[in-house]
This record gives structure tokens, sequence and C-alpha cells, in this order.
């Protein structure tokens, strides 16, 4: 399997998550299914079949999660030395050539992204669009509305 690149933001975040199903979420779908079995019949028990479904997503998300983290290069973007370029990391300023609007947008992992927050999957269109340009460079995007022009403003690595 090929590494996944991560901010150090994202990896926090991923161990965060799963601290909390191994230590709060495992040990309460624990009692609750000990609890469901102890009201007798399992055959139909609502409770039991519920707490068991929980379970299989906890016990699916902790898998998903530490294999994720065994392959993930984790990336402090305060480190990098791109010379300007964009890459993995860099958060970027863009002028849209049509209307002049500005956007700032950083490029991250899947697993972080949320646009709402101008954090952009690195497999996005937008960020496929960007990697390797430098201050001055234009990027076009093939945006749902068709193809969308931006200048790249800045380049920093925060």
């Amino acid at each position: 399997m090929a590494t996944l690149p991560i901010t150090k933001r994202g990896a926090a975040k991923l161990k965060a998550e799963l601290q909390k199903l191994k230590t709060v979420d495992r040990p309460w779908v624990i009692n609750a299914i000990a609890e469901a079995r102890a009201q007798g019949d399992l055959s139909e028990n609502a409770e039991y079949e519920t707490a068991k479904d929980k379970q299989g997503f906890i016990e699916g998300r902790i898998r998903e999660i530490e294999g994720k983290l065994s392959v993930s290069q984790i990336v402090d973007p305060a480190e990098l030395h791109a010379d300007g370029r964009v890459v993995f990391g860099a958060t970027v300023q863009l002028a849209d050539e049509e209307t002049g609007a500005k956007v700032t947008y950083q490029i991250v992992g899947e697993d972080e992204a949320d646009i709402k927050l101008g954090l952009v999957n690195i497999g996005s269109p937008i960020a496929r669009a960007l990697i390797g340009k430098e201050v001055g460079d234009s990027a076009e995007v093939q945006a749902p509305g068709g193809i969308k022009s931006y200048e790249v403003v800045a380049v920093s690595y925060v």
C-alpha cells in the first residue's frame, strides 16, 4: 500500500478519535451488549442487535484508522522548504481570473478535507491543478460550472 500524506494536525485528529474509540466507545458498547444479554432471549432483542451493530462499526473504524496511521507520512507544513511552489500542506491564496475574488485553501489529506474551513483534499481537482505552481502562475480547474482559471497570489507553509 502506498503512503498517505497527512498533516500533523490531521494525524493528531485521527489519533484522538482512535483513543476515544478504544477508551470510551468500545467499553460502552461492551457494557451495552452485556446488559442486553442479561435481558434474556436474544432472538427478539432489539437492544442487543443495535449494540452488536454499533460494536461492528466501532471495531471497523478502529481498524480503518490504525491502517491509515500505519501507512501515513506525516507532513509538518511549517517545516516545508518548497521554494514557493505549491505542495502538499501548503496554504495557497488564489484570485479568480474572471471575477478577481480571492480564496485561500490549504492542501491536506483525504480525512482532513473540509471545504468550509478552506481545507482541500490532495486528490481534488483544484489541488491537482495547483500542485507545482508558483506565485504568478495560472491554474485551470474543471469545476461543475465549467473551467475556472485562478492565479496563484501567495503560497505559505503554516
